[in-house]
């Protein structure tokens, strides 16, 4: 399972006192890693694809629709539907927003990046920031001048804020954040404006601003699961080679690293917090 309590997110601890409770073992698919610590098998890529796609269709919204709830979202057929249906709505708008991606070399990155290709974004409106530019710390004005910002990083320890209260309620162009990477209740959330997820039914969440231009987030956790017949594809090929080593987990090495693991988060609880 994707147990979601490695990064002492809010309940990690009742989540794996469980697993002792009950004298079970948690193997977190979100842990399955190699030799070289990249993970076997992740969503990551249609993760940032489908978050790119939702923050392009928000921002027409705004244009298109301004004052009205974004609408629910549903699964859809394909990716060739999506990509349609965002390129049919930027026509009608006549100009294309600038995008930034955070975190564009990895999985989740390349995923946002390529969405916002096959939309019909220039290249010259996709903003690819990863620690190179990153590396002087945040929070970063380069955000707030673009008109999406689509986070996609994976975080481990913890960095500055990307933006803040400040920023938002001072004059800017930035009017949709998507946050991919969803450390909602991570204490070391970069993205410190927000602290709940939103969903399907509501997808974006109105961040409150002394900025009379809107400010809307989406931080929905489940984001492949808009194209689920992609995404189910791409994660089960990635992970069947793994999988097929199941019966002999006790040695081979994807599994026992990740009970490990498992075993050294357990013992942090003692020390945590």
């Amino acid at each position: 399972m994707f147990a979601h309590c490695y990064k002492r997110q809010g309940g990690w601890k009742d989540v794996l006192s469980r697993f002792v409770e009950g004298n079970g073992l948690l193997y977190d698919l979100e842990f399955l890693n190699d030799e070289s610590g990249r993970r076997v098998a992740a969503f990551g890529f249609y993760a940032g694809f489908t978050g790119s796609a939702v923050g392009i269709d928000a921002w027409c919204h705004q244009q298109l629709n301004a004052g009205e709830k974004y609408p629910v979202i549903t699964p859809y057929p394909n990716e060739d539907v999506l990509i349609a249906e965002t390129k049919e709505k930027l026509a009608k708008i006549g100009k294309l927003p600038k995008i930034m991606v955070m975190g564009a070399m990895g999985r989740c990155g390349s995923g946002a990046v390529s969405y916002a290709r096959k939309a019909g974004i220039p290249e010259e409106n996709i903003i690819k920031w990863d620690m190179a530019e990153t590396a002087k710390g945040g929070p970063f004005q380069e955000i707030m001048d673009v008109d999406i910002f689509v986070n996609c990083i994976y975080l481990s320890s913890q960095i500055p804020p990307f933006v803040t209260q400040q920023q938002i309620d001072a004059e800017r162009q930035l009017s949709v954040i998507v946050d991919v990477s969803c450390d909602t209740t991570n204490p070391f959330n970069p993205i410190p404006i927000y602290n709940v997820n939103t969903t399907f039914d509501n997808a974006l969440l109105d961040i409150p601003s002394t900025n009379a231009k809107p400010l809307q987030l989406c931080s929905i956790d489940h984001l492949p699961t808009m194209l689920p017949r992609e995404s189910s594809n791409q994660f089960s090929e990635d992970l069947l080679p793994t999988l097929l080593q199941l019966p002999t987990h006790t040695s081979a090495p994807v599994w026992t690293r990740a009970k490990k693991l498992f075993n050294e988060k357990v013992e942090s609880m003692a020390t945590t917090d």
